[in-house]
């Protein structure tokens, strides 16, 4: 049975030898993209166009024509791929229609090579776009999935692939609509029949090219396979660079970082980029496998670190992105179908309903009461495609969640019971806990990259608890024990001697919460109070954010004195603006702005409302830290479809004393540096 998909719908694939069917009435230009798990393009080597038609594991059409037949073979794809995205344009310079919203929408079919279709999806709602992302094959769990994207582009073939993050994506447009123009008709053949041996690469890499065709293989210059192509980078373009859309994760970064949550529709937050470093010149080793492979028809059994990566970790934290990713992308097509099933509803209604003859009696009745069942019968059958999903995602939570290292796991794992303190920063930390009302008690752990690349902001502010108002002083005291807790866990996951805390709490407001860090022994000094704890503070972090940024810009990192500590620095403000003037007010937002990136880090314990005396003067503050906050709000979202999530903060279970526990073998870990 075919599964009409929707925008943003995915479909499980039960074979890996397939064709892509393209309808579009119009000529079209079909081609497609190889990019990594990060959904990024390496190069024009991973681009399969009429110019350069084949690739190791696919082949499509040479020239523009209103039906396409593109074939895949999904074993025979490079070992690094993990994302095939099929690619329709209309061509230029032909005197064609220049945006699909003047031609009929275009389909596109997943078949077997029987031609059993498997998906289809309709690609309606473009209008300016000349260019457009009708599919995208994607591997997860060792098994790969189809997903509807119809991800348009006014901008055309430049715009898209680069928006894949291909730096040479002008040029290669302007080949693919030369080779358009000049390129000779020719079907394109299904995948060759495999060999007793198996050895699909191979024969996808050499199947004989047309006398048209460029030569492609293992030894073919600029294939993805190929001997002398050359490496590309691992990973995407580190901090600070543009966060492409998946992506999005988040993003949300081309990757999404797993923290690439956004704060889009608050004048107060802005995009983060949580995009990994790119520290890697080839990519990490595939996983290991650790389960047998899946009987055909039923889902693959979930693993933990079931994704790429040089580390267990780093295929945890990997791991983690996909989970949110496929569950923010699965929700999005539950609620388009449930939006296309009212939109049909009231439309049919209105039409049956247009004749006044048939608004009374027995027709109209009967009318109201098809639409209805239409309707109900469209939302079950995208209800039961999300709990299929769902399931499939709370068994991999299941399995992936006790597997989290310390960094990675929430208070109540077991991992902290066997606590040591660590010999290596991790990739990330984990600040609480991702959810959406369709997903139930399926939460996603909400991983932030290390170093921190921004500051943190806890808002103590008046919110809903439970449904009714918080009382101003519990939701001060829950958003003290926030803080407490993320900088516990900040100390617990770096080495000895590595990251250093100070406390500002010029009111001496939070000493409670405060208590388990004071009694350890594990801060720099005892929290600063009143207005002369504040300044010295303030003075001397923002003297060693100036004395490393000199350092650093002269290239003498070797020179600074001697009695610098070279550890991160966290700094926690509680109870702001309370203890601070003008100046300490310039100083606060000095570090927020300056000090990450030579290692000074801001956490605030503020209300917002309390420091509007300040005006706009505090706009760039608030915008420079990721608001999170003690009770469980809405007000994230993700970097691929822009869902409100509820976030959780991950705190310690009543009761416990692993904070105690924890914080006294960092304590005993410090000492030999304190000396």
């Amino acid at each position: 049975m075919t599964a009409e998909l929707v925008r943003g719908q995915n479909h499980p694939l039960s074979q890996v030898r397939l064709e892509v069917r393209v309808s579009a009435g119009k000529p079209v230009v079909a081609g497609a993209t190889l990019s990594d798990e990060q959904g990024r393009v390496r190069g024009v080597e991973w681009v399969a166009h009429p110019g350069a038609p084949t690739l190791p594991g696919l082949e499509v059409s040479q020239q523009a024509a209103a039906d396409h037949r593109l074939a895949f073979d999904l074993d025979a794809l490079p070992p690094a791929v993990h994302r095939v995205s099929v690619l329709l344009a209309l061509p230029t310079a032909t005197g064609g229609p220049v945006r699909f919203g003047a031609v009929a929408a275009p389909f596109v079919a997943v078949t077997g090579l029987d031609g059993a279709e498997i998906a289809s999806f309709t690609l309606t709602g473009l209008d300016a776009e000349s260019a457009v992302v009708a599919l995208e094959l994607y591997r997860r769990q060792d098994a790969w999935k189809v997903r509807a994207v119809g991800q348009g582009y006014a901008g055309g073939l430049a715009e898209l692939l680069g928006d894949q993050g291909l730096p040479e994506a002008r040029q290669l447009a302007g080949t693919i609509n030369e080779a358009v123009a000049q390129g000779v008709a020719r079907s394109v053949a299904a995948p060759p029949p495999r060999t007793p041996d198996g050895d699909r690469s191979r024969q996808a890499a050499t199947s004989a090219p047309g006398p048209d065709q460029p030569r492609t293989g293992p030894g073919a210059q600029g294939a993805p396979g190929g001997t002398t192509s050359p490496q590309s980078p691992y990973d995407l373009a580190g901090p600070g660079s543009a966060t492409p859309a998946p992506t999005g994760y988040p993003g949300g970064s081309a990757q999404p970082d797993p923290s690439a949550v956004t704060q889009p529709s608050s004048p107060a937050g802005g995009p983060i980029d949580y995009s990994h470093p790119g520290r890697r010149t080839s990519a990490p080793p595939p996983p290991p496998p650790t389960a047998p492979p899946a009987e055909p028809g039923r889902p693959a059994q979930p693993v933990a670190g079931d994704a790429t990566g040089w580390s267990m970790d780093e295929r945890l934290y990997n791991q983690v992105w996909g989970m949110f990713e496929d569950l923010a992308r699965t929700v999005a097509a539950y609620r388009s179908a449930v939006d296309f099933a009212d939109s049909r509803m009231e439309k049919e209604l209105d039409h049956a309903l247009s004749d006044p003859r048939s608004r009374i009696g027995g027709q109209g009745d009967a009318a109201r009461e098809a639409a209805r069942a239409k309707h109900a019968d469209l939302v079950d059958q995208a209800r039961v495609a999300l709990d299929r999903d769902l399931a499939q995602l709370t068994a991999e939570a299941e399995v992936v969640e006790p597997a989290l290292p310390t960094a990675y796991a929430s208070w109540d794992n077991p991992v902290w019971h066997g606590y040591r303190p660590p010999m290596e920063i991790p990739m990330a930390v984990r600040l609480g806990d991702l959810s959406l009302p369709e997903s139930g008690t399926l939460s996603i752990p909400m991983l932030m990259r290390l170093p921190l690349e921004r500051g943190l902001w806890i808002d103590s502010g008046r919110a809903a608890l439970d449904g009714t108002l918080a009382d101003s002083d519990q939701l001060r005291r829950l958003a003290m024990d926030t803080a407490v807790a993320h900088a516990a866990r900040l100390l617990a996951v770096y080495p000895a001697g590595e990251f250093t805390v100070h406390v500002i709490d010029a009111a001496g407001a939070g000493a409670s919460s405060l208590a388990p860090l004071v009694r350890s022994g594990v801060l720099a000094g005892p929290p600063a109070v009143g207005a002369a704890g504040v300044t010295d503070v303030l003075a001397r972090l923002t003297q060693r954010v100036d004395l490393v940024q000199m350092a650093l810009r002269g290239g003498a990192a070797d020179s600074l004195p001697p009695g610098l500590d070279t550890a991160e620095q966290l700094l926690i403000v509680n109870d702001f603006p309370h203890g601070f003037d003008d100046r300490a007010v310039t100083q606060l937002r000095y570090l927020a702005d300056e000090g990450p990136s030579v290692g000074v880090h801001l956490m605030m314990v503020a209300d917002r409302e309390e420091a509007a005396a300040y005006g706009p003067l505090l706009d760039p503050l608030w915008r420079a830290l990721l608001r999170i906050t003690p009770v469980p709000d809405d007000h994230l979202a993700d970097p691929w479809v822009g869902h409100a999530w509820t976030f959780e903060p991950s705190l310690m279970p009543a009761g416990s004393q692993v904070l105690e526990r924890v914080l006294a073998q960092v304590a005993a870990a410090r000492r030999p540096w304190d000396r």
